[in-house]
């Protein structure tokens, strides 16, 4: 598969996102709190649900492709929950008993999400967006930032 193809860039960052949970799951076996894996899966994950809710999202819809995008906003807006709650459940060192079912709930509903959206919707995108598109999603995820406040659009003020 072609590395520059939408689907192949994403699915890069789904792997990469369970890499850093996984990772911070493999410290807390260890006895240590690796607060740096957490906030690189958050940092992850979010971003990513940013470039699909921000740039992918709203040309799928254009083109009549609602009912996949909204069951996969609302699967966004369980994650972004699951990743609050295991961010409030580390906190500032105690970790809490919860926090490695936590992050198997949280790997779960990734696993579960991502088996649609890997062969539904990033072919799709592949397909209809346009080339200047697909090189805004290139460019941001070579080197953009989201707004600080931004959340997705199932959790608030996305």
């Amino acid at each position: 598969m072609d590395d520059t193809t939408l689907t192949a860039l994403m699915e890069r960052e789904h792997h990469d996102v369970d890499e850093a949970i996984e990772d911070f799951v493999q410290g807390l076996r260890e006895r240590h709190v690796r607060h740096q894996d957490l906030r690189r899966a958050t940092d992850l994950l979010q971003r990513h649900i940013y470039i699909e809710e921000a740039l992918i999202f709203p040309p799928l819809r254009a083109k009549g492709m609602l009912a996949p995008i909204l069951v996969m906003e609302r699967e966004h807006g369980e994650i972004w929950r699951t990743l609050d709650a295991l961010n409030l459940e580390v906190g500032s060192g105690t970790v809490a008993d919860s926090v490695p079912d936590r992050c198997r709930q949280l790997l779960h509903e990734l696993e579960v999400h991502n088996g649609k959206e890997e062969p539904i919707i990033y072919p799709q995108a592949d397909a209809a967006l346009t080339d200047s598109q697909k090189d805004a999603v290139r460019d941001f995820m070579r080197s953009g930032t989201m707004p600080t406040d931004w959340v997705c659009a199932q959790v608030g003020n996305g």
